[in-house]
């Protein structure tokens, strides 16, 4: 299973939606929460181009946000990126 990233903060709701998803398909992800870690947010809108959270990331790939998580997960593409 390929490593996945989350770039979030403790009160945005479309975090809490994007890893409720990864918990329920049993997944382990590594969390950065940029509000605990401020010099994280500068890291991730380099690495995403945004400036909203969630950012997630599967290796190297970046994913996009929580609505990019679920559509993928909605057209059965989330898995295959996951084990390929």
């Amino acid at each position: 299973m390929k490593a996945i990233t989350i770039y979030s903060n403790s009160w945005c709701p479309f975090c809490r939606r994007a890893k409720m998803l990864l918990d329920h398909k049993g997944l382990t992800y590594s969390e950065i929460n940029i509000e605990a870690e401020p010099a994280k947010r500068q890291e991730m809108i380099e690495l995403s181009g945004r400036t909203s959270v969630p950012q997630i990331f599967i290796e190297d790939l970046h994913i996009g946000g929580c609505d990019d998580l679920f559509a993928l997960e909605h057209q059965s593409k989330l898995d295959p990126l996951l084990s390929s």
